[in-house]
């Protein structure tokens, strides 16, 4: 099922974040950019290294106006018991929610069934709620922050200048193109 363009669906989880519990919602990802960020599982392998990469970058992404949401199909309990324990957990400052039924996972489209945990899955979602940009991964195949950056520097671009698109490996400030007859086959 493509996902690109079609609007969150409402939902109402619990995240731990900065030391406490909070209620996040469907509607706390309307008016700001958002990334929805599924791993697998806590006290893994992989996971811990992506979610490091992301709070290593988390102020660049705050300076973009947008805020992350680390999911898994954890609790919300567990999220603050390997942010105690974990000293690379520890780093994380955006909320990391707990999706125990897997209703978030399965309306992203990334619970595996079998298993009960979600895929390695990350989604750009534009200020109005509709997903601009959507990226699944094997469970063994870690992503990269700085290319989710890149990504939401693109998507926020393109918002911001209809008519222009932006290239492969684009980054912030270089030449974008704008589709026309004239392009074609020229490229």
């Amino acid at each position: 099922m493509n996902l690109i363009g079609t609007e969150i669906k409402p939902f109402r989880a619990m995240a731990y974040v900065n030391g406490q519990f909070q209620h996040v919602s469907d509607e706390d990802l309307r008016g700001r950019w958002s990334v929805v960020f599924f791993y697998p599982a806590d006290f893994t392998f992989v996971c811990p290294t992506e979610l490091a990469d992301l709070a290593e970058h988390y102020e660049r992404f705050q300076k973009l106006g947008a805020e992350i949401y680390a999911v898994s199909t954890d609790t919300h309990y567990t999220h603050k018991a390997w942010h105690d324990t974990s000293p690379t957990i520890a780093r994380v400052r955006f909320p990391m929610v707990g999706d125990p039924a897997g209703v978030l996972a399965r309306a992203f489209g990334v619970l595996n069934e079998a298993e009960g945990l979600a895929e390695r899955g990350s989604f750009i979602i534009d200020p109005q709620g509709r997903i601009q940009v959507v990226e699944i991964t094997a469970s063994g195949i870690g992503r990269d922050a700085r290319e989710l950056l890149r990504k939401l520097e693109a998507a926020q671009y393109v918002a911001a200048h209809p008519g222009e698109v932006c290239p492969a490996g684009w980054q912030q400030g270089a030449p974008t193109l704008a589709p026309s007859a004239e392009l074609v086959g020229k490229l």
